[in-house]
C-alpha cells in the first residue's frame, strides 16, 4: 500500500516519477486564466485566517459543504469563520474520489507543512496551525504565496468597463519576479439577452469615453477598452457563453435588435444570437489584429436554482453542465473569422466532457502558422477539473492532435492557494505519458519526453501567449 499523498503521489511508474521529479516539478507557472482579485495583489493582502483564503468566494467548496446538509448560514452566511471551517472539515472525509480532497491536502502540505489529514477531529489543530502561519510568516502574504508557488505570470479576468486601477498600480511598481496582466472578458456587452444589459451599456460607454447610441458605438467602446488593456500587457480575452452561437445578420438587422433591447422591448433568442454573433466576430477580428488569444468557454447552465440565486446572486455553486449541441455553430464561427483571415489564436473549452472528441477534431480544421497549436483544446474545465477529466482531455487531445503543443493547466480559481492544481495536473500528465512509455507505446527517450513535459507545463504557454 502506498503512503497517503507522498512524494510519488499519482505517479505509478518509474518513468512517470522521473518525468515529474526531474522535469515537470521544477517548471514555473503561467496561470493564464484565473479569477483572483488584482486589488489583493496590489495591496499584498494578508489573510486573517484559513477560512478567508480558502472558503471566501470558492463555490467549489460551497457546493461540497452544501452537499453535506449544512445550512447556508454556515456556508455563505454570517456564521463565524471558525464554524465555516469546521463544516468544511466535517465534509472532507466524505469527499473520497473528489479532487477537492487532493487539492486541500496538497495546499496543507505545500503552504503549511501539514502532512496529516483534515477532518472534524483535526480541524482545531489545522485551524491554529494555518492561522498562526498566515498571521506571522512574512512569506504568507498574497505576493509571498505567488513567489512560493514559482508563478511568473497571472492573467486575471477583467471587464471592459473596469478602471484597471490595480493593474496600473502593480505595473507602476515594476515588480521583477512575476507579472500580473488583465484579461478581457466582454460577456456583459455580448449577452444582450441577459438581465442588466441596458444598464451595463451605459457603464461601458462612460468607462471608455464613448456615448453609445448604436452598435457601432458599442464596438468603439469595446475597442477603446482593448487599447487600455493592451497598454497594461493584456494577452488574452475570454468569452463565457451559455452555448456557441452563429447566426449572421445584416448590419441594419443587428442595429434594430440593439435598439429594441435598449428600449426595454423583448427580443427573441434568434435576435439575440444575431447580435451575439456580430459582436463576437468583431471582437475576434480585433484580437487577431492585436495578437491576443481568444478563449471561449461554453456549454454552461448558469444560476439554475432560482431561490438560491434570488437570495445569494450568481457564482455561488448553482451552475452545471449543459448538453446544448454547438458543433456546427462553433465551426461556422471559426470559419467566418478564418475566411477574413481574422481568426485569432483560440482556446476552446466545453463544460460538457462529451465534447472532448468534437473539440479535438475541430481544432485540426483551423490550425495555422500563427503559433504551434494555434487552435487549442483547452484544459479540462470546471466540473472536468479532476483526475478522470484531465486524463480524458489529455487522451482525446493526444488521439486527435499534437499533445506536445498543448498549453497546459490553469487554475480558473479565486484562491491564492490554488497553484497546487498545476502540480496536480503535472503529476497526472507525467503518469499518463509514463504509462505509454512503460507500455512500449512511445520510446524511452528522456530528452524528448522531458522537453514535451516542460513544454506542456510552462514553455508552450509562454510562447503561445507571448510572455
Amino acid at each position: 500500500m502506498k503512503a497517503f499523498m507522498d512524494k510519488d503521489f499519482l505517479l505509478q511508474s518509474e518513468t512517470a516519477k522521473k518525468l515529474y521529479h526531474d522535469y515537470a516539478a521544477k517548471m514555473p507557472i503561467i496561470d493564464y486564466h484565473c479569477h483572483i482579485n488584482p486589488q489583493e495583489i496590489a495591496e499584498d493582502r494578508r489573510f486573517d485566517n484559513i477560512t478567508q483564503v480558502w472558503l471566501g468566494g470558492d463555490h467549489y467548496k460551497w457546493r461540497m459543504i452544501r452537499s453535506n446538509g449544512v445550512p447556508e448560514e454556515e456556508i455563505t452566511g454570517d456564521a463565524a469563520d471558525r464554524i465555516k471551517f469546521q463544516r468544511f472539515a466535517e465534509a472532507m472525509p466524505r469527499a473520497i474520489g473528489n479532487p477537492m480532497y487532493h487539492w486541500t491536502h496538497l495546499e496543507l502540505q505545500r503552504y503549511f507543512g501539514y502532512t496529516g489529514v483534515l477532518n472534524a477531529d483535526t480541524a482545531e489543530e489545522v485551524w491554529q496551525l494555518c492561522n498562526k502561519k498566515l498571521q506571522e510568516d512574512p512569506n504568507m502574504t498574497v505576493r509571498g504565496l505567488i513567489r512560493q508557488s514559482n508563478v511568473k505570470v497571472i492573467g486575471t479576468t477583467d471587464d471592459p468597463a473596469d478602471t484597471l486601477e490595480y493593474h496600473a498600480a502593480i505595473a507602476a511598481e515594476g515588480i521583477e519576479d512575476f507579472k500580473v496582466v488583465p484579461s478581457y472578458r466582454p460577456d456583459k456587452a455580448v449577452n444582450i439577452y441577459k438581465a442588466g444589459f441596458v444598464e451595463y451599456i451605459a457603464k461601458l460607454g462612460a468607462a471608455n469615453g464613448v456615448e453609445i447610441n448604436g452598435v457601432a458605438d458599442v464596438k468603439k467602446a469595446l475597442a477603446v477598452a482593448m487599447d487600455r488593456f493592451d497598454a497594461l500587457g493584456c494577452k488574452a480575452a475570454d468569452h463565457g457563453l451559455d452555448y456557441v452561437m452563429y447566426r449572421p445578420a445584416s448590419d441594419d438587422a443587428v442595429e434594430a435588435i440593439f435598439r429594441k433591447a435598449m428600449a426595454g422591448e423583448a427580443i427573441t433568442m434568434e435576435e439575440a444570437e444575431q447580435y451575439v454573433t456580430a459582436i463576437t466576430l468583431f471582437c475576434g477580428k480585433e484580437y487577431a489584429r492585436r495578437g491576443w488569444v481568444m478563449q471561449i468557454h461554453y456549454c454552461v447552465q448558469r444560476n439554475t436554482n432560482t431561490r438560491r440565486f434570488t437570495a445569494l446572486g450568481p457564482d455561488v455553486g448553482c451552475d452545471c453542465i449543459s448538453t446544448h449541441e454547438c458543433g456546427e455553430a462553433l465551426t461556422a464561427l471559426l470559419d467566418a473569422m478564418d475566411r477574413e483571415d481574422s481568426l485569432p489564436k483560440t482556446v476552446l473549452y466545453s463544460l460538457n466532457p462529451a465534447d472532448n472528441a468534437l473539440l479535438g477534431s475541430v481544432i485540426g480544421c483551423f490550425q495555422g502558422t500563427g503559433a504551434a497549436g494555434k487552435i487549442q483544446h483547452g484544459s479540462a474545465w470546471w466540473f472536468n477539473d479532476n483526475k478522470t477529466g484531465m486524463e480524458q482531455q489529455l487522451t482525446d487531445l493526444a488521439n486527435l492532435s499534437l499533445l506536445g503543443n498543448f498549453i497546459g493547466m490553469l487554475t480558473d480559481s479565486r484562491s491564492f492557494l490554488s497553484y497546487t492544481r498545476h502540480e496536480y495536473f503535472r503529476r497526472i500528465l507525467c503518469n499518463l505519458i509514463g504509462g505509454w512509455v512503460e507500455n512500449g507505446e512511445y520510446p524511452a527517450d528522456m530528452d524528448t519526453l522531458g522537453e514535451l513535459v516542460e513544454g506542456i507545463s510552462y514553455n508552450n504557454a509562454k510562447a503561445y501567449f507571448g510572455f
